[in-house]
C-alpha cells in the first residue's frame, strides 16, 4: 500500500485483514493479492471473462428471487451492479493475479465482493457492512466457485471465438483477393525446398485462403461444446445448498442474458471436473496456430533476398531491419505471426497437463487453463487482424523472376513423362542441371523430340 492511504479493516473467516478504503473488493480479494504476486497480470486483463462472471452472478439472483431464495430487492440491487459491470465499470476492480492457487475461488470472491460493496455504496451504506447484502449469503446464493467458475470460462471463451472467427474468415478473403491479383503469374511449384512442377502464385495464395476456412468452421464446431455448462451442481455436482427450483431456472436465465443456447450438462457431477472441452478446443487452437505459422514461413521464403533469395513476393516494408545493415528491411509481421503461433502451442500443453493434474470431484488447476486459453485466443486474433492489415493486402508479386525460376527449373520435364517416359525425362532435367542451359534449350537440342513436343512444354501455362 501506498504510505497515507486511507484504509479499512474487513474480517473474514481466517480473522481481520487491512485493504484500501476506496477498494471495492474485501477481505478474500485482498489476501489474493497479498498470496499471489505471480505474473503481474490480473484477471482483470480479460475483460470478456470479468463480463462473463458479473453475467453468472446477474442470473442467479435472477433465479434465486423468482423460486423465493432471495429478497427481491437484493436481486434488483444485484442485477443493476451487474449490469454496471457488463456495461465496462468497475473493471479497475479485479487486481487479483491470474495464476492463483483455489481453483478460482478467489476470482469468484473477487466478483461476489466487489458486486456486495457497489450494492452497499447504492443502499447508502459503508463498504463491508455486509449485514444486510453479504458476498456469500446473497451474491454467491446457490452457488459454488466449482460451478461458477467453469461456467464463466466458457461464456469467456464463446465470446472471445466470434472475434477470432471473424478475423480468421477476414484474413481467408484477404488472401483469397491476393490471389485473384496473382492468377496470371506462373512460377515453381516446390517440394521438400526442391525444384517440383509448374503452378501460379494465385493457386498457392487461394490454398492458404482454404486451410484457413477449414479451421474457421472447426473452430465454430468445438465451440459448440461450451454451450453446455455446469451451473446450478454447486461444488461437486451434486447440486448441494441450490434448491431444484434454483436449478432449473438459472441455466434458462443465463441463456437468456448472453443469448447464448446453453444447456446443463447431462451429469453435474462429471462436468464439475471435466476438463475435456478445454483440452479439445486448446488443440484447435493449435492447429490453426499451426497453419498460420507454416503460412507466415511460407511468405517469408516466397520473399526472401530480395537478390540473393527466392524474391517472388514483395512484403511490404513496415520498418528498417538492421541497425547496422543499410537498406535491410525484414518480413517483421510474419515473423510476429510466427512467434504468437509458438505461444499457442505451448499454451496447449500448459491447457493439457492442468487437464491431467485434476484429482477426484474437482480440477484445480483451471486458472491456468483459464489463463492460457484467453491469452492464447486473445493473441491469435491480434496477430490475425496485424497479419491481414499489415501484411497480406499489400503484398506485390515479381512475375518476371518467378517466370525466370520456373524457366530455370526442370520443373516443365515432368510434363513429358508421359509421353517419353519417366527415364528419358530424369535424363533430360539432369542435362538441365548439369549443362547450366534452360529446359527450353535442353529441349529443342534433344533429337528425339518432336516440334509438337517441345510445343507442349514451351509455354509453361499451358502445364498449370
Amino acid at each position: 500500500m501506498e504510505t497515507g492511504t486511507a484504509m479499512r479493516s474487513e474480517k473474514d473467516s481466517l480473522g481481520f485483514v487491512e485493504l484500501p478504503a476506496t477498494a471495492y473488493w474485501g477481505a478474500q480479494t485482498q489476501r489474493a493479492i497479498e498470496n499471489f504476486p505471480i505474473s503481474g497480470i490480473s484477471v482483470g486483463h480479460f475483460p470478456r471473462l470479468i463480463v462473463a462472471l458479473a453475467q453468472i452472478k446477474q442470473a442467479a439472483a435472477r433465479a434465486n428471487a423468482a423460486t423465493g431464495g432471495l429478497d427481491p430487492s437484493l436481486a434488483a440491487q444485484i442485477e443493476a451492479t451487474c449490469a454496471e459491470i457488463i456495461a465496462g465499470g468497475l473493471a479497475d476492480q479485479f487486481p487479483i493475479d491470474v495464476f492463483q492457487g483455489g481453483a478460482g475461488t478467489s476470482t469468484n470472491m473477487n466478483m461476489n465482493e466487489v458486486i456486495a460493496n457497489r450494492c452497499l455504496d447504492r443502499m447508502g451504506l459503508p463498504r463491508g457492512d455486509y449485514a444486510r447484502l453479504h458476498p456469500n449469503n446473497h451474491v454467491n446464493l446457490s452457488q459454488s466457485t466449482n460451478d461458477v467458475y467453469p461456467t464463466a470460462i466458457r461464456l469467456a471463451a464463446l465470446t472471445s471465438l466470434v472475434a477470432l472467427r471473424d478475423g480468421l474468415w477476414a484474413l481467408a478473403d484477404a488472401f483469397d483477393e491476393r490471389a485473384a491479383a496473382f492468377g496470371g503469374v506462373l512460377k515453381l511449384g516446390r517440394t521438400q525446398l526442391q525444384d517440383a512442377v509448374p503452378m501460379t502464385l494465385g493457386q498457392e495464395f487461394h490454398a492458404f485462403a482454404v486451410t484457413l476456412r477449414e479451421d474457421h468452421a472447426r473452430l465454430a464446431e468445438l465451440g459448440a461444446l461450451f454451450h453446455e455448462v455446469n451451473l446450478g451442481g454447486t461444488a461437486i455436482g451434486t447440486g448441494l445448498n441450490a434448491s431444484p427450483a434454483y436449478r432449473a431456472a438459472v441455466v434458462p436465465e443465463l441463456a437468456a442474458i448472453t443469448g447464448l443456447p446453453l444447456v446443463p450438462a447431462g451429469d453435474l457431477i462429471e462436468a464439475c471436473w471435466d476438463t475435456g472441452a478445454f483440452v479439445l478446443f486448446s488443440g484447435m487452437l493449435k492447429r490453426t496456430a499451426t497453419k498460420l505459422s507454416k503460412i507466415a514461413n511460407d511468405l517469408r521464403l516466397l520473399s526472401s533476398g530480395p537478390r540473393g533469395g527466392f524474391g517472388e513476393i514483395n512484403l511490404p516494408p513496415m520498418q528498417p531491419g538492421s541497425s547496422i545493415m543499410p537498406g535491410k528491411v525484414n518480413p517483421v509481421i510474419p515473423e510476429v505471426v510466427n512467434q504468437v503461433c509458438f505461444q499457442v502451442i505451448g499454451a496447449d500443453l500448459t491447457i493439457t497437463l492442468a487437464s491431467e493434474a485434476g484429482q477426484l470431484q474437482l480440477n484445480v488447476m483451471e486458472p491456468v487453463i483459464t489463463f492460457n486459453l484467453m491469452q492464447s485466443m486473445m493473441l491469435l486474433t491480434n496477430a490475425i487482424a496485424t497479419f491481414r492489415t499489415h501484411c497480406v493486402t499489400g503484398i506485390t508479386a515479381n512475375p518476371e523472376t518467378a517466370l525466370r525460376h520456373l524457366e530455370a527449373s526442370t520443373a516443365v520435364a515432368t510434363a513429358l513423362t508421359p509421353i517419353i517416359g519417366y527415364d528419358r525425362a530424369a535424363e533430360l532435367a539432369k542435362e538441365v542441371l548439369t549443362s547450366g542451359r534452360s529446359i527450353r534449350e535442353v529441349l529443342e537440342a534433344a533429337p528425339d523430340l518432336s516440334p509438337d513436343m517441345i510445343a507442349l512444354t514451351g509455354d509453361p501455362s499451358r502445364l498449370i
